[in-house]
């Protein structure tokens, strides 16, 4: 059985390319799928996985550890980038999906069986921009704790919201204050049965996030997210040891020797890798054991499309320390027809039952792709109030 060619497919999904890898063998009809979004770097990503297939074309994809390393390896620079990291998890999720078809089981039972009966989801409010705090939206918090009712409407149990703004390096009680109004108005609205996420998307310095932490300690938050920049470790493991409020992040790290060492300085309790960025099934299975030995939880960041969201649902019925999936739902409307999924996800309560389809469970539909080409990404652009560069 031989790899005979490694596709990628762009499809358009309004702020972000779905970039969907598709590794094609010689057996009729044998083929995987895996994911490689990247928001911002479409082209890049396209020509890393281009650059990368040379490698593998040829070689038998049920070799899926000797492949991974040769990704990894077989180039000088090694695949900790997040362009070729993002690269190697896509065709790494696909290989993953084909040895599934082949064995004629779904990708969790290949890592051991289940080890749950069901993943819970959690979906983002959004929020987050200084204006939205500060200038267009004077009644901020209603608003933030009308989203989290309709959250809660739609059968959610957990959500997420970005109520911290953005803020320059230092600053006054303002936002501290406008943030704290805003998880208030949210936990009133929904109760202390409902669990409820902050995500600060590591803009502030060390000193604003553990303001913020402390501020918002109170309101018995499930985990705090990316308080400040992960290239500041000591700092987030700081905030972690200031605060009861489990400290989560490591969306942006690519490779288990990142969260090797944020696993060493106790920095956090969640662990967030994403699984189309750090190395793909393969090394978020391996992050998934470190987490286990450190007994820290593992919560994968998924704001992609629906391969990714797939994936981690595999990842997540098969790992112990697993315990929620980020749920994207109304990206865009037509979501359904771009993909055929084989899991289950119950209104009440948003779970999701196993995937009894094998390999990755889903099919994607290269026809409705065709139908949503490629578009440039708007580049996202933030300043503060003084015209400096901030944190997007």
């Amino acid at each position: 059985m031989k790899i005979t060619a490694i596709e990628a497919h762009v499809c358009n999904a309004r702020m972000r390319n779905w970039i969907f890898v598709k590794v094609v063998t010689d057996q009729p009809g044998l083929w995987g799928w895996g994911e490689a979004t990247l928001e911002w770097h479409t082209k890049g990503v396209v020509g890393a996985i281009e650059d990368i297939s040379q490698l593998l074309v040829g070689e038998d994809p049920r070799r899926i550890e000797h492949l991974w390393q040769m990704m990894y390896r077989q180039h000088f620079w090694h695949g900790n980038g997040i362009v070729r990291g993002t690269a190697i998890s896509g065709i790494d999720i696909a290989l993953w999906d084909i040895l599934g078809k082949i064995h004629n089981v779904p990708c969790h039972e290949l890592w051991g069986g289940r080890v749950r009966d069901y993943v819970r989801l959690y979906c983002h409010l959004g929020g987050g921009k200084m204006e939205d705090f500060y200038e267009t939206a004077p009644d901020n918090a209603k608003r933030f704790a009308e989203l989290a009712q309709q959250a809660v409407e739609e059968g959610f149990t957990a959500f997420k919201s970005m109520a911290v703004p953005e803020t320059m390096s230092l600053e006054g009680l303002k936002p501290i204050k406008s943030a704290e109004s805003c998880v208030r108005a949210m936990r009133e609205a929904v109760g202390d049965d409902i669990d409820i996420m902050v995500d600060c998307h590591a803009r502030p310095t060390p000193r604003m996030g553990l303001m913020f932490a402390k501020a918002l300690e109170p309101y018995g938050l499930y985990f705090f997210e990316e308080p400040c920049w992960p290239e500041t470790m000591d700092d987030i493991a700081l905030i972690q040891r200031s605060v009861t409020t489990p400290i989560a992040s490591g969306e942006r790290l690519v490779g288990v020797h990142a969260f090797r060492e944020m696993l060493e300085k106790r920095a956090v309790s969640v662990l967030q890798p994403d699984i189309t960025h750090c190395g793909g099934l393969s090394e978020a299975r391996r992050i998934g054991a470190l987490a286990e030995a450190y007994k820290v939880s593992m919560a994968p960041h998924n704001p992609q499309g629906p391969v990714s969201t797939a994936a981690s649902l595999e990842l997540g019925f098969a790992t112990p320390s697993y315990i929620i999936c980020e749920s994207v739902h109304n990206d865009v409307e037509w979501r359904q027809e771009v993909v055929s999924e084989g899991f289950e996800v119950k209104k009440e309560g948003r779970i999701v039952l196993p995937n009894q389809r094998p390999g990755l469970g889903i099919e994607i539909n290269e026809e409705e792709i065709k139908k949503h080409p490629f578009q440039q990404e708007v580049l996202q652009r933030t300043f503060y109030k003084d015209g400096s560069v901030g944190d997007w």
